[in-house]
């Protein structure tokens, strides 16, 4: 595994999902402070994060949220904890996070149950661009 960069938060994501691999081009659109880095949970970085910290990615396949030194952040949580960082409105959608956990992920794990069947699925890992290549940890 690559050296992980110093004071960037890591989004752990299902590169083979397309609702993820749209989620990931919006947040680096609107990652204005570059405060971000990517991973898809298939890579070698995304399995040995995700070992680190005992995260059990039979049951948490979609979303990742690490924040080195600090935390991990899971589901809708790791969801809204990315958008109080990103420009425009999206920023908006943090607020949700006074909603309780539960409720949040109950809705979270029913568009996570159903992102292949509604969104589709490629049979590989996004590649990036040569231009957004730093910015993934593959």
């Amino acid at each position: 595994m690559q050296k992980l960069p110093e004071h960037k938060k890591i989004i752990l994501f299902d590169g083979v999902c397309n609702l993820c691999n749209n989620a990931i081009n919006i947040i680096i659109d609107h990652d204005k402070n570059d405060i971000f880095r990517y991973a898809s949970l298939q890579s070698e970085t995304g399995q040995q994060l995700t070992q680190e910290r005992g995260i059990d990615t039979s049951a948490i396949d979609s979303i990742i949220l690490i924040d080195p030194g600090t935390a991990y952040y899971i589901k809708s949580t790791a969801a809204l904890q990315i958008a109080k960082h990103l420009s425009g409105g999206y920023k908006i959608l943090s607020y949700f996070l006074f909603l309780p956990e539960g409720f949040r992920n109950m809705i979270y794990d029913f568009v996570a149950k159903n992102r292949y069947k509604w969104f589709g699925k490629k049979n590989n890992c996004r590649i990036p661009t040569p231009a957004l290549r730093s910015k993934f940890l593959e």
